[in-house]
């Protein structure tokens, strides 16, 4: 599909990988609802981008009725939903035996609703109305494109919840395009590095700079643009289908 055909939501889209992504696809002429939890960012936005290229629409992406609710009038507000992109997350660090006791089950939990569940949350209902879409160019219907991260193949300690739920993301990505290429929904996903992000920015600049240097090349960290220029790429070519593509300069997570 073209870029500026594309109708999307775009999850997590107030801030980080997910707002680089709203930014992009609307500055080539598609349309973004912005699902988030933050109304200060949604407006500031929407703001940014344009009220008639984007609307912000505070959605839990773990609330089933919710997101049914939500995806319908985005679809009513972007004139149609070809494209769905899923950059909601948490970190959920933490330790599976703490200093002081196991990790409760509810942070592991809460890690992987969040993460595994409410990209799949997102993903089905979006499914459910591109399903109706007439076929384009290939039958093509729509495309769908989560997130994981490269803590899903070589996760650190701390990270067994955060992995797990990355993880799940990747395992979900070729049943799920096997499943919809009768319908001409295309599925992918991205594992991003290590990337600016909000998160990364409070760091102390030595933390900073120590990332950066064990990235083999470039020695630097991901910018959220260049995470938006890949998931435009996978929107715009069809024969990407089923697949997750690590973004991470050969990085290589060490145990700690």
């Amino acid at each position: 599909m073209q870029l500026d055909t594309i109708r999307a939501i775009v999850t997590g889209g107030v801030s980080g990988l997910g707002l680089a992504v709203a930014r992009h696809l609307a500055a080539h002429g598609g349309k973004v609802a912005l699902f988030d939890v933050n109304d200060e960012k949604g407006a500031a936005a929407v703001a940014e981008l344009g009220a008639d290229k984007a609307r912000y629409f505070k959605t839990d992406v773990t609330d089933e009725d919710g997101v049914t609710a939500n995806v319908a009038a985005a679809k009513e507000f972007l004139g149609g939903l070809n494209a769905a992109i899923n950059c909601a997350g948490i970190l959920g660090a933490g330790r599976v035996l703490g200093r002081e006791a196991p990790m409760p089950l509810k942070n592991f939990a809460g890690t992987v609703m969040v993460n595994l569940v409410g990209s799949f949350n997102v993903a089905k209902a979006a499914a459910a109305q591109m399903q109706h879409n007439d076929a384009g160019e290939d039958g093509e219907r729509g495309a769908i494109v989560n997130t994981a991260s490269v803590a899903a193949y070589d996760g650190q300690i701390g990270q067994a919840a955060y992995s797990a739920s990355k993880g799940g993301v990747v395992g979900m990505t070729l049943p799920m395009a096997r499943e919809l290429s009768r319908f001409g929904i295309r599925v992918m996903t991205v594992a991003p590095g290590i990337f600016w992000t909000p998160m990364v920015d409070g760091m102390p600049p030595e933390v900073q700079q120590s990332l950066g240097a064990s990235i083999p090349f470039p020695a630097r960290l991901g910018k959220p643009e260049e995470f938006a220029d890949l998931v435009a790429y996978i929107l715009r070519n069809r024969y990407l289908n089923g697949e997750t593509i690590r973004l991470d300069g050969a990085v290589r997570l060490a145990p700690k």
